[in-house]
């Protein structure tokens, strides 16, 4: 979604311009403080820290340059797509709503679910009132769409 883009694009900008220079700052200090890097755990901390906002920068920058932004254009869906929201009921217990998303913006707890997710997987291009087989590795279970938004 537009929203996902610009979180990880957020993300990105703030690692480039702000964290990277922190963590740099951070090595300096370090290294001007000790007499012996190799056993200095500030240095060490330091240079994990640094490994892993590097990765993770490389990791945003290959995630927004494959990405493609699903856009709400206002129809009505007759399918469950990326970008879709979707209620579902799984023996007549409560209604659930989720959106349907890529995997770098998942959140289940927001109600944000992948469609590379089992549940995901299953519903994509299933349509209002088909009953879906959901193969978790937890079991089998079966749920059915009340809703496509």
């Amino acid at each position: 979604t537009r929203e996902g883009y610009d979180k990880l694009q957020k993300e990105l900008d703030y690692l480039r311009n702000q964290k990277r220079q922190e963590v740099a700052d951070r090595l300096h200090s370090a290294i001007e403080e000790s007499n012996r890097l190799s056993e200095d755990p500030e240095y060490e901390a330091a240079k994990n820290e640094q490994a892993f906002v590097e990765g993770r920068i490389r990791d945003l920058e290959l995630i927004l340059a494959q990405a493609r932004i699903i856009e709400d254009d206002g129809k009505h869906l007759t399918t469950v797509q990326v970008g879709a929201k979707v209620t579902i009921q799984e023996n007549g217990g409560d209604p659930e709503i989720y959106t349907i998303v890529g995997a770098a913006e998942a959140n289940p707890r927001q109600g944000l679910i992948s469609n590379e997710s089992p549940l995901g997987r299953a519903l994509l291009d299933k349509k209002v009132g088909d009953l879906v087989t959901v193969n978790a590795p937890s079991g089998a279970f079966k749920v059915k769409i009340t809703s496509i938004d």
